[in-house]
């Protein structure tokens, strides 16, 4: 044996362990997985008092409204309610005649403001300013101009010789009321969908209608309005749902008054829960909403794929 060979044990130590380092030191896969399995618990660790916290007060509450929803013996107590019944009719309306005719001024005025004029671009952003202010300062602004006995609409009534009215102490004036400022609170945005649908057909399609000799409303009805008819839908099926549940313009505008006939669902289940301390009914008020609210969102989903 040569100075500086390994002996028989050094060899067969070294053999043994040629034959085990390669069995014993992970892959890169592995070593990959358990650092990622060491981040996601670190990441898990760190997040879990938000985790407990979105538990406690998202997914608690709402299962307890599942649970109380599932009680059918509230729902006829709901429904021989006569203010329920009122509810369901002035959430039609409002919902209806809100969306409907929002959504046509918009489709209208989009072609104002596709209009390339120095003026136009002026009109725009002051008609924008609506939709840009806060909603409580609009909400009281509206409520002082109709207010029956120092409102600025009665004193210009009564400036030409009329009788003022209690604008908002009578049923239909008082739900008018909120519908006319919901109109006026987001019809900028919607008109502002429609100038970008309008912007993005193709021009070739107007030069070949003025070619054609077609006039303007024949312009709309066979150029414009098939390309935004999809568009128009899913607006408006977007603005059924936002409106169904809103809440803010009939609390302030008119606190359901007078005498609780012109709430509607959302604040009518505030009404139940809050100040009737009737929690149940209130989950009630949103439950027979639901499939409604769920068709929506079910035909926007088709609509939109």
């Amino acid at each position: 044996m040569r100075v500086g060979d390994p002996g028989p044990s050094t060899r067969s130590i070294l053999d043994s362990m040629a034959e085990i380092l390669p069995v014993a030191m992970p892959s890169p896969t592995v070593v990959r997985r358990e650092h990622w399995s060491r981040k996601t618990s670190l990441g898990l660790l760190f997040c879990s008092p938000l985790i407990l916290i979105f538990l406690v007060l998202v997914i608690t509450p709402m299962l307890y409204e599942v649970y109380l929803g599932l009680d059918r013996t509230i729902y006829p107590a709901i429904f021989s309610d006569p203010i329920f019944i009122q509810t369901i009719f002035n959430t039609i309306i409002f919902v209806g005649v809100a969306v409907n005719v929002k959504m046509f001024l918009a489709l209208v005025l989009s072609a104002l403001f596709c209009v390339e004029h120095w003026a136009i671009r002026v009109l725009g952003g002051l008609f924008l300013l609506p939709w840009a202010i806060p909603s409580l300062p609009g909400i009281f602004s509206f409520r002082w101009m109709l207010n029956g006995q120092w409102g600025i609409i009665n004193k210009i009534l009564i400036d030409f010789g009329l009788e003022g009215y209690p604008w908002l102490v009578r049923r239909p004036t008082a739900l008018a009321a909120a519908i006319i400022y919901h109109i006026w609170k987001y019809l900028p945005f919607w008109t502002l969908i429609f100038v970008a649908g309008r912007r993005s057909i193709p021009r070739e399609l107007y030069e070949a209608s003025d070619i054609d000799g077609a006039r303007p409303l024949q312009k709309f009805r066979y150029v414009t309005f098939p390309m935004l008819q999809n568009l128009y839908l899913i607006c408006s099926l977007l603005s059924m749902v936002f409106t169904l549940g809103d809440f803010v313009i009939i609390k302030l505008m008119t606190g359901g008054a007078p005498g609780d006939s012109t709430h509607v669902l959302a604040t009518l289940a505030y009404r139940y829960t809050f100040q009737m301390g009737k929690i149940d009914w209130g989950v009630g008020v949103f439950t027979t909403a639901l499939p409604v609210t769920l068709l929506f969102i079910f035909i926007l989903i088709r609509k939109v794929k």
